[in-house]
This record gives structure tokens, C-alpha cells and sequence, in this order.
């Protein structure tokens, strides 16, 4: 099948690249325009309490969330003074009409907690007028310029400042990262593919991919929400991809090539035709299995990850279908000219493809591990183990501004906050329904007897129908994401309102207990899916049902010691002076879930390779130890550099301010460097050869389907 799709794109080189290429501008004028068609936030469960909590919060009252929290000071003046009263009334009746559903002022309500210690400073909450979190967004961006007081210190927080600061940051760390990453790129891959002109495939297939994906996610938001977090994967996806395909089919083009007795027009198509037979099948199952990991995704409810799952499978369908269109293309109009701008290093191919492969340093290498399997076996698996055990005391947590650098100014302000003003006091807001009034004040009653409640009141009360409804406010000193305020959560959960009525339980600890919840409760199907899809596909692509389980296997050591490695940093702290960044002792539970999806894809891709390669040895030889150390050899090198490129282009996001782009970056960047080298080149060889012809094994009927069916190409295109 392959091969005469390979045999079809030749002949019509020209027409696929013009064609492709215009198709493709189109798609960037369109996709460019997704910037303005992505929404924020997108952390909660629809369906979750803390989420219809705040829905009927905000239906009933007005509202009572700190969207806001701006710190006024001044070293000379007190809040009482008369000129620093004035100049935050100013601030106040400043604010564009319609704006405000409410404003809690000192001067209002003379509570400890809006002024300092010191009498120098106050604290002003806001609550924005908007009932979705687009709408707030919006209204902060539109208020944010009027807030500042004359003559006073100025010092805005709360979430919306945050969630501001994290975009911009998050915005600068990827123009950093790339100004970082790309020139180390350039220099790779100058060096790993030898030729000036080789260099540029990458850039290519991943411009190509970026902005085919853009267009892609901006067809998305017309039916549904996708949040401004899916760009982010959408470069790292659609650049690490392109590197991996790129360097799959011009090392096998190049190695065709070589084959051949001449360089004229045929003997390039038959080149081409035979790349696609065998790099065009790896790179169609890799693609395959890659976006059925991100897809995974989807299955979440929380519209921040299925962001990422529809960014991430939109990077690897078009980075695929560009490395099976227009790069065959390109590379048949290319030709020789491949070899264009040669380095001076560069000798025959990239792949040390020869007469003889057996001889060279990986097949060496492979040798030397199937000589002593079980102990590598042993040593390697109890190393990574050893790598991931800090992962069985994973905390887990939400986002507040602890992700953010200490100068930030919403982190600034929440740390002036905790100084000045005894911070560190959260609240829940419970909204009760049918409850008498009698029953009001019992519930209340035992509510606050809950341990380590600080005050439980209501703040709010309106009529609903032929009822009241309530809102209740309930409040305790603890940061809102830590175990103990998620604890206090599910005991005033615990609490019952009384016969006939039903209480809502909401508030950002509240939020935090949900999404835990959520992603504990769809992680086992997702799981699922991933594990189905990649068995099937792999056994599609292979033959066998061993070598499935065993590649499944083989990715849940390496995620285990990237994840381990993740833990021990950013949750246990250490390493968080040099990384420069804060612990907050647990870990936001949403980023583990994005690494499982995106390591587990990109490990399969290697597998994939690899095991391609493996299995063209083992149709040609018919011997497993042979096959191991051949297939090795011819692909070593190539997943070695695939792997140092994504390691380069992945090392940027560690660079990041932001913890969570951190964690991302260093958790993928451990896997990747783990699972290229240590498990692909020395645990894959070292199984394969403890398994040996069991390696190949499927049932009876399902070999026979699978022969039946032309799974393998033709025996002279290899397969690979």
C-alpha cells in the first residue's frame, strides 16, 4: 500500500508540492486568527459540585468572588487618612459602569483582614460583573489600566491577575525557549544530517505542521471551547514530530538512494517509492499511535486537557500527512540535490547503511547486552524503579500563583498579602436550598463545629420561587490547595443540611478535591484506550502480540522514572534554588496526565522505528539475535539524534518561570533522554533476546489474518 502511494506521489512530485504548498498558506492566513478565538481557564468539571455551586452563585446573587484583590499602600499616610480614603474612593467611582457587582472595602466593613498591621496598607476586593470565565477575562483586561490610585502604592492580585501574569509569562518563556532552542537545532541538525539542505527538512515539515494544527484548532472553537494552552503543545508537539519524520525518511531516501545505479528521475521515484514502503509505514503507525495518545485526552472533562488532546492530535495528523505528502515530494524534486551544502564530516548516508551492519558500534552494543540479558534486565528495571519510587508519595494540587516567578506581580501581591495582612485564610462558599430557617442555623451551627473551621456565617440570602435560598461562607487559615484544606472540604461535604434541603459546597479548595476526583475517575479509561489502540496498532504494524505488550511495558518504566524524577523536584523541593522556582509540596494533578499522553506517544514513536527496523532483519535473516543487533545498528544512530533534537526543543520549556511549564519540560525532557538511549538501546535488545522467537509469536488465526491481510510489503522494499 505504502509503496504505491510513494510510487503515485513521485510521478506527481509537482503537482502534491504546489498543490500542498498552497493549501497550506491558506491555512496559516486562516490559522494565524485562533489567537483571538481561545478561551481561558477551563479547570473545573462541568458536572462536578464546585462547579454548580458557583453556577447557581452567581444566578442568585451578586456576586461574591475575589476576582480582584488590590493592596493600596503608602509609607507616609494611613488607610484612615483622609487623602489615602480619597484616592481609592477615586479609583472606585473611576471604574467603567457596569463592571462591578461588588466592591469590600475597609471603609465598608471594618474587618482585621482588609488592613495591615502596620495601618499603612488596605486591601480592595472586586468582584467582576461576568459569569463565565471568558467574560471576566475580558472585564480584568478592560479594568486593569484604572485600578492604580493616585499617590498610593499599587499592588493588584487575586486569580485574574494571575491567570494574566501565567499568559504572559508563559508567552515570553516560548519566544525565550526558541530563541534558546532553534539556533542549538540548527547546529544538530547541520550535524546530524550532513547536508545544509537535509538540515532544512524539519523546518519544513514542522512549519507545516504548526500551521496546519493552528487552522485546525481555529475550525475546533467553532463548536466547542479551546483553551489558550493548547498552542503551547501544539509547537512542542509540531516541532519534535517533524525532527523525528524528517529524520525517518531522509536517512531511508538517502539510503535508497544509494542502492540505486544511477541518480535520473527513475531511479529517484524508485527511491522514493521504496522510503515510503518502509519509513512512510513507521512514520503512518507512529502518527497513528501518537494521536491516539493525545486523544486520550478528550476522554477528561476538564476542557483545559481536551485543549491540549485537540492541539496536540491536530500537531501530529498534519506533521504526518506532511511527512507522507509533501516531503516525498520535495524530496523527489530534490533528488541528489539532497546532498546539497555536504559537510565536510558527511561520508556515505546517516544511517552507516553497508554491506555489512553487524560489524558496527550499535549492533556491538546489542551483542554485548545479549550476552548477559538477565542482568540487564534486572539492573535496569530496578534502577528505574528506584528513579520512580518517590512518585508513591505524590500529593496532589491545584494552580494558585506559587506558579509563578516571585516577581510577578500577582505573586507579589499575594505574598504582601500573607505578610501584611495574616494571609493564608481560605474560604468555601456553600449555597443551601430548602432549608427553613430553624434548619439554617443548625446547619450552620455544625458546620462550624467541623475541625479547624475558623468561622462559618451566611454572608447572602434571596428568594427562589416559594423558597430562600442561602449562601453560606465558611472559612479556615490553611493555603487553599493543601491536604489539609482539601480534607476540611470533604468533611463540611459530610455535613448534612437537613431534611428536604441540599447543600453546595464551592471555593477554589473545593475546586481542587473535584478535579482530583475528576482526573482519578476518567484516568482508568483513558489508560484503557491508550493500551487498546497501541496493542492493536502495533500488532497491525508487526505481527506479533508479545512485542505489544512488551513496548506498553517498556514505556511504564520510563514514565515511572520521569515521573519520580518529577516528584522528588517539585514536589519534595530539591533542586528548587538552581531550577529557580517554589515547592508548593504537591503536584498539579493536570500535568502528570499531559506527560502520560505526550511521552507515551513520542516513546511508541521510537519503538516504532526501532522495532521496524528489527522486524525487516527478521524476515531477511530469520534469526532474532542477528535481527536485534542489525536492526539496532540502522537505527541507533538515527533515534539517538531524534531523541537529542526533541531533548533541545523540550529543554527550552524548562527554562520557563512558570512551575508547570517547568515540570513539563524537565519530566518530558528525563523520559525522552531515558527512553532513547537506556531502554531502546540497551532494556529492548536485552528482552528481545531473553523472548527470541517468541518475540514474533501471534495465534494462529490472528498470524493468518494478519498475512492475509498484506500487512508486510513487498519482501524487497524491506520494512523499516
Amino acid at each position: 500500500m505504502m509503496q504505491t502511494w510513494g510510487r503515485l506521489v513521485a510521478r506527481r512530485a509537482w503537482i502534491v508540492l504546489i498543490f500542498g504548498l498552497v493549501l497550506i498558506a491558506a491555512a496559516a492566513v486562516f490559522g494565524l486568527g485562533v489567537f483571538g478565538s481561545l478561551s481561558n481557564g477551563g479547570f473545573d468539571d462541568p458536572a462536578s459540585e464546585s462547579a454548580r455551586a458557583l453556577v447557581t452563585e452567581h444566578a442568585t446573587f451578586t456576586s461574591h468572588d475575589p476576582d480582584i484583590v488590590v493592596i493600596y499602600s503608602s509609607a507616609s499616610k494611613k488607610v484612615s487618612d483622609p487623602a489615602f480614603r480619597a484616592a481609592v474612593s477615586d479609583v472606585i467611582k473611576g471604574l467603567p459602569k457596569g463592571s462591578i457587582q461588588r466592591v469590600t472595602t475597609w471603609y465598608q466593613t471594618p474587618s482585621p483582614m482588609l488592613i495591615s498591621k502596620d495601618q499603612h496598607s488596605t486591601q480592595v476586593i472586586f468582584a467582576l460583573s461576568g459569569t463565565s470565565q471568558d467574560q471576566k477575562a475580558a472585564l480584568y483586561d478592560q479594568l486593569s489600566p484604572h485600578l492604580r490610585a493616585e499617590g498610593l502604592n499599587t499592588t493588584v492580585g487575586g486569580q485574574w491577575a494571575v491567570f494574566r501574569d501565567v499568559n504572559q509569562t508563559v508567552s515570553r518563556d516560548i519566544a525565550r525557549a526558541e530563541l534558546i532552542s532553534m539556533p542549538i537545532v540548527i547546529i544538530l541538525c547541520l550535524v546530524f544530517f550532513g547536508s545544509a539542505t537535509a538540515a532544512l527538512m524539519p523546518a519544513f515539515v514542522g512549519g507545516v505542521a504548526i500551521f496546519g494544527a493552528f487552522a485546525l484548532v481555529r475550525m475546533i472553537t467553532t463548536v466547542t471551547d479551546v483553551s489558550v494552552f493548547s498552542i503551547n503543545v501544539i509547537t512542542l508537539i509540531g516541532m519534535g514530530l517533524a525532527i523525528d519524520y524528517a529524520l525517518f525518511v531522509v536517512s531511508r531516501f538517502r539510503e535508497e538512494m544509494a542502492k540505486q545505479s544511477g541518480t535520473d528521475r527513475e531511479h529517484v521515484n524508485t527511491a522514493i517509492a521504496a522510503t515510503m514502503a518502509t519509513a512512510g509505514r513507521t512514520v503512518l503507525f507512529s502518527g497513528l499511535i501518537v494521536a491516539a495518545s493525545l486523544a486520550s485526552l478528550l476522554i477528561f472533562q476538564q476542557s483545559f486537557l481536551r485543549s491540549m488532546g485537540y492541539g496536540g492530535v491536530a500537531a501530529v495528523l498534519v506533521a504526518m500527512l506532511a511527512a507522507l505528502t509533501l516531503l516525498p515530494a520535495l524530496l523527489t524534486v530534490l533528488g541528489p540535490r539532497i546532498e546539497a551544502g555536504r559537510m565536510p564530516w558527511r561520508r556515505r548516508s546517516l544511517t552507516d547503511s553497508g554491506a555489512t551492519v553487524e560489524s558496527g558500534a550499535w549492533a556491538s552494543l546489542a551483542h554485548s547486552v545479549m550476552r548477559r540479558p538477565v542482568a540487564y534486565v534486572v539492573v535496569i528495571t530496578v534502577a528505574l524503579l528506584a528513579l520512580g519510587a518517590p512518585f508513591l508519595s505524590a500529593r496532589w494540587g491545584s494552580t494558585d500563583e506559587r506558579v509563578l516567578p516571585v516577581s510577578a506581580p500577582s505573586r507579589v501581591a499575594a505574598d504582601l498579602a500573607v505578610r501584611d495582612f495574616g494571609g493564608g485564610t481560605t474560604s468555601a462558599n456553600i449555597v443551601v436550598e430548602g432549608a427553613s430557617g430553624p434548619q439554617l442555623v443548625a446547619y450552620v451551627v455544625r458546620l462550624d463545629k467541623v475541625g479547624g473551621v475558623h468561622s462559618a456565617r451566611v454572608i447572602d440570602q434571596a428568594t427562589k420561587g416559594v423558597g430562600t435560598v442561602s449562601l453560606v461562607q465558611v472559612t479556615w487559615l490553611a493555603e487553599s490547595q493543601s491536604e489539609r484544606s482539601q480534607q476540611l472540604v470533604r468533611g463540611l461535604r459530610a455535613v448534612n443540611p437537613g431534611a428536604g434541603a441540599h447543600a453546595l459546597v464551592g471555593g477554589a479548595s473545593a475546586s481542587a478535591v473535584d478535579l482530583i476526583d475528576s482526573i482519578g475517575a476518567h484516568l482508568p479509561w483513558m489508560g484503557l484506550f491508550v493500551v487498546a489502540v497501541m496493542l492493536v496498532l502495533l500488532f497491525i504494524a508487526f505481527g506479533s502480540v508479545v512485542l505489544p505488550l512488551k513496548a506498553v511495558v517498556m514505556n511504564a518504566l520510563s514514565l515511572t522514572a520521569s515521573f519520580g524524577v518529577v516528584t522528588w523536584i517539585f514536589q519534595d523541593g530539591h533542586l528548587s534554588g538552581p531550577l529557580g522556582f517554589t515547592s508548593t509540596g504537591y503536584l498539579d494533578v493536570t500535568q502528570p496526565i499531559l506527560m502520560l499522553a505526550i511521552i507515551f506517544g513520542l516513546s511508541m514513536d521510537y519503538e516504532v522505528f526501532l522495532i521496524s527496523r528489527i522486524r525487516e532483519e527478521w524476515d531477511r535473516t530469520g534469526d532474532n539475535t542477528t535481527a536485534v543487533a542489525n536492526g539496532l545498528q540502522r537505527s541507533g544512530r538515527i533515534i539517538t539524534s531524534a531523541a537529542l533534537l526533541l531533548a533541545v526543543v523540550i529543554g527550552g520549556f524548562a527554562t520557563s518561570g512558570i512551575v508547570i511549564m517547568k515540570m513539563i519540560g524537565i519530566g518530558m525532557l528525563v523520559a525522552v533522554l531515558i527512553d532513547a538511549t537506556v531502554v531502546r538501546a540497551l532494556l529492548v535488545p536485552a528482552t528481545m533476546r531473553l523472548l527470541g522467537t517468541v518475540n514474533w509469536w501471534a495465534p494462529g488465526p490472528l498470524r493468518r489474518w494478519w498475512e492475509r491481510r498484506s500487512m508486510r510489503e513487498p519482501e524487497e522494499a524491506g520494512g523499516g
